[in-house]
């Protein structure tokens, strides 16, 4: 069986290098999820014969006994039709306590008890009787022999403990057998490092994409230019898979402002094309790896006082999940690999060539002034 842990083997380009630059705000040294400090990121990925196409991505909040040092967090249900376990307890709580797991549907129940394992086995953690493995899914039965669930205990412990601070995107992990967009998906990462006058704090996404509707890049059509859109025609008209988010920052955020930034990332995935269609389940895992803001399992004073950003510091952390979304899931795709899998079923990747044709058809052109007359002459403006 062929593993791949943190490498990208294939020539494949992120979306930048197209030229392509969404939203105003400046990525993170990496571009990555893993610029927040201290996130770390694993893969373990199963490739074998003609039938197995999948795997296992694992993000950790920080490299320490995370039940022993909970970080807040939240969730956000955008569209509930899939699986992530442990989601209500989050929620309830306001709190992480494991790493956040992602793999395929029908291997979520293998994941949360290879999550309890790993935690019952931690220094620490003898006497504990109660773990909340956050594990989340996308159905891969397309490219993968999903009935199979090839996916063992193993493999999740493989992908945790090979999490590095570097990110490898496309047919890695989990999104090994996805598909977006009738194209082929995968994992896909952003950050966004916002200035210090508006607070200097970072904000970094992962996603791994199986989900449909008609494709943006950056404003460029290219599902409509490339006729290729759900429900254009029979092949298509699947849109349903799922996407999953998960959201880092340094930010002070509690709970609440948490699940509000989650919420956010709709936005980032409407501006790629996406709709949220009946059989697609959208979920966002926010959390905030902030020092002063760990919650200890034991802790030492009943009272609790932690610094949290106010309210009306909170937009820029909103504007940044929605750009570095957007980002994420367009780097899943032109990192994505052409994959041939069960039964015989091919997913293309997004063609580079016509996509480079596309960016120059659209992005060389600047935008007309609204004002200027159907004549063509030119608009004059006057200086005060």
């Amino acid at each position: 069986m062929l593993t791949i842990l943190c490498l990208n083997t294939h020539a494949q380009k992120r979306l930048r290098e197209f030229g392509l630059t969404p939203g105003v705000l400046t990525p993170g040294k990496q571009n990555s999820i893993t610029d927040v400090t201290g996130v770390l990121v694993g893969h373990k990925t199963l490739i074998e014969g003609d039938h197995i196409r999948t795997g296992v991505t694992a993000i950790l909040p920080h490299n320490g006994n995370i039940y022993q040092e909970k970080v807040p967090a939240a969730v956000f249900v955008g569209n509930g039709f899939g699986k992530l376990a442990g989601s209500t307890q989050v929620n309830e709580l306001g709190n992480i306590e494991t790493p956040i797991i992602l793999t395929n549907t029908l291997n979520v129940s293998t994941a949360v008890s290879a999550v309890i394992n790993y935690t019952l086995q931690q220094k620490g953690n003898e006497e504990i009787q109660s773990v909340n493995a956050l594990v989340g899914d996308t159905n891969d039965g397309w490219l993968n022999d999903i009935r199979g669930r090839h996916v063992q205990e193993s493999d999740v412990l493989d992908a945790i403990h090979n999490a590095v601070d570097s990110v490898a995107e496309g047919n890695v992990g989990a999104g090994t057998g996805t598909v977006c967009f009738g194209f082929k998906g995968g994992i896909g990462t952003s950050s966004r490092k916002l200035p210090e006058s508006l607070g200097g704090y970072t904000v970094g996404v992962l996603v791994q994409t199986n989900y449909g509707g008609v494709l943006q890049l950056d404003g460029v059509p290219v599902g409509k230019e490339l006729k290729k859109f759900s429900f254009s025609n029979q092949l298509l008209n699947n849109v349903d898979g799922s996407c999953m988010i998960v959201v880092a920052t340094d930010a002070p955020l509690d709970h609440r402002n948490l699940e509000r930034m989650a919420a956010r990332t709709m936005i980032g995935l409407g501006r790629t094309g996406g709709i949220a269609s009946q059989g697609s389940g959208e979920y966002a895992i926010a959390f905030s790896t902030n020092q002063a803001l760990r919650i200890p399992h034991q802790p030492v004073n009943p009272v609790v006082s932690v610094p949290t950003l106010h309210n009306d510091y909170t937009s820029q952390l909103f504007m940044a999940a929605i750009e570095a979304t957007e980002e994420a899931v367009l780097n899943s795709l032109t990192m994505a690999r052409a994959t041939k899998g069960y039964q015989g079923h091919q997913i293309e990747a997004l063609p580079s060539e016509k996509l480079q044709e596309l960016v120059k058809k659209y992005k060389a052109i600047p935008a007309a002034d609204p004002r200027e007359k159907k004549s063509g002459n030119k608009v004059k403006t006057t200086q005060k």
